[in-house]
């Protein structure tokens, strides 16, 4: 799948490429550049430095997604080009995709009172995850 995925954004398909889009295809979760590094680590030495310039210009070519949370840190994950929304806890960072858009109403209305065309939105809401809740409070500090 890597090589389609490069081959169609016109990127020269490397090792280092095709092993961080292995690792986030295979996360259940978006991933920090600290933990690309260290789950790529295993397979291939790789520079911190290689991963970032990686990321940012697969996200530059639409490939991943690359979001700051609330935490500060920048997380990434592969594109799949679905329409999707997020819940996102603000302690472990676990992210649960919304199954529903309660946007589309309000993009119509906007679409219509406004003239823009509407190309997209992003909806991400915080929280703290039932297991974090249960943790006891030295824990979250």
């Amino acid at each position: 799948m890597n090589n389609n995925i490069l081959k169609s954004a016109d990127l020269k398909q490397t090792k280092k490429r095709n092993l961080i889009l292995s690792v986030l295809e295979s996360a259940q979760t978006a991933l920090t550049v600290e933990e690309i590094a260290e789950l790529a680590s295993k397979d291939l030495k790789i520079n911190i430095s290689t991963i970032y310039r990686a990321l940012n210009t697969l996200a530059e070519k639409d490939i991943v997604i690359k979001t700051l949370y609330q935490d500060g840190k920048t997380y990434f994950e592969i594109n799949n080009h679905t329409h999707r929304h997020s819940l996102i806890c603000t302690k472990c960072n676990k992210k649960v995709n919304i199954d529903i858009c309660p946007l589309e109403p309000i993009e119509s209305n906007l679409a219509a009172k406004t003239g823009y065309t509407i190309t997209g939105h992003n909806l991400e809401i915080y929280g703290i995850c039932p297991d974090c809740q249960e943790k006891p409070v030295l824990e979250t500090l």
